[in-house]
């Protein structure tokens, strides 16, 4: 079986420039990269990435764990964090908790035993997942990204939820929407706490409140469609949904009662996922800006965060308009 001394003797350097070819630690001249990686594949010759970081204590690898990777959101943000840390010549081991936290928490002890060198997760559940999160304190870099745990455990990102839903707000009222209901998700995690709030306390602002009382289920296409049953047309003329799942779901549930979007009612989301655009009609909605978003959780997890409090970054979205809201103010439903 070939070593790493027979490929460094093959390409003519040192086995510390094949180390750091193969690990990717740090940059090599072309040439000299190119001749080690053309001696190891004559030799057969395979790197052994776990032996490295048995002896190194560092993986160049960071762990993610995300609620649902079937939510559309979350693979756009595993895929803009794993381009950052490509960048950095670090891989990514990703998992899904599947919305339950005992599978977080073994998920969590297993990214610790494989010895990535920080941890990027969305938790589940604001305060069930507070333990699992608080066990790593101290052990390990590790950021929270979009949703976060009860109290101040560890660095994290996110959108800036009252930035957005005023964003959507203005807008509704500058077309001259003012009956707003709001479908969103039960306050189990912290992105259905943060935008109930960010919708009530915008109105407030406007002198508004909520034509009917919240609809609150899951994140989901499926509870959209529910949802769209229990809107009273009678009180209502836009509805915001805390994501776009949700508001797909509300699109569709609509046209099946007849309903025209944005005749009858405006819809919007909140997220930006690909399908938006394309829905019918094309969906408005808040962009959540993924690329900066996962730039923010790369930067906190390589700089030390010293001994203050735990670090806040709210990334400010942006509003992308589109048919499923009226394009002026005044007009009649006929004229939309």
């Amino acid at each position: 079986m070939a070593t790493i001394h027979d490929v460094a003797k093959l390409a003519g350097v040192s086995t510390s420039t094949v180390s750091r070819v193969l690990s990717r630690s740090r940059s090599v001249q072309p040439e000299s990269a190119r001749k080690v990686l053309a001696a190891a594949e004559e030799l057969g010759y395979r790197y052994n990435a776990v032996a490295r970081a048995l002896r190194t204590h560092r993986s160049n690898t960071i762990g993610m764990l995300v609620p649902q990777i079937s939510n559309p959101f979350f693979p756009a943000l595993v895929e803009a964090v794993e381009r950052r840390l490509q960048a950095e010549s670090l891989e990514l081991f990703l998992c899904d908790s599947q919305r339950d936290v005992e599978v977080e928490a073994r998920r969590l002890r297993a990214l610790v035993e494989r010895q990535v060198d920080g941890i990027i997760i969305s938790p589940y559940d604001f305060t069930a997942s507070a333990p699992a999160v608080a066990d790593l304190v101290g052990r390990i870099p590790i950021i929270q990204v979009d949703r976060r745990v009860e109290g101040s455990l560890t660095d994290w990102v996110g959108v800036d939820d009252a930035a957005g839903f005023a964003q959507v707000v203005d807008h509704l009222v500058a077309t001259g929407r003012r009956r707003l209901a709001f479908v969103s998700s039960q306050l189990t995690n912290y992105s259905a706490h943060a935008r109930l709030s960010a919708i009530t306390t915008t109105l407030d602002d406007h002198g508004l409140s909520l034509a009917q009382p919240p609809l609150l289920g899951s994140f989901e296409v499926a509870w959209g469609l529910d949802a769209a049953e229990r809107i009273d047309l009678t009180r209502v003329d836009a509805v915001v949904c805390g994501n776009d799942a949700i508001a797909l779901g509300m699109l569709r549930g609509l046209r099946r009662a007849g309903v025209s979007v944005p005749g009858d009612v405006a819809v919007t989301g909140f997220d930006d996922i690909s399908f938006a655009a394309i829905s019918d009609p094309p969906l408005t909605t808040v962009s959540q800006r993924w690329d900066v978003m996962a730039g923010e959780c790369v930067r906190l997890l390589l700089e030390p965060a010293g001994r203050g409090a735990a670090r806040r970054v709210a990334v400010t979205p942006t509003l992308q308009v589109r048919e499923s809201t009226p394009d002026r103010p005044d007009t009649t439903p006929e004229e939309r």
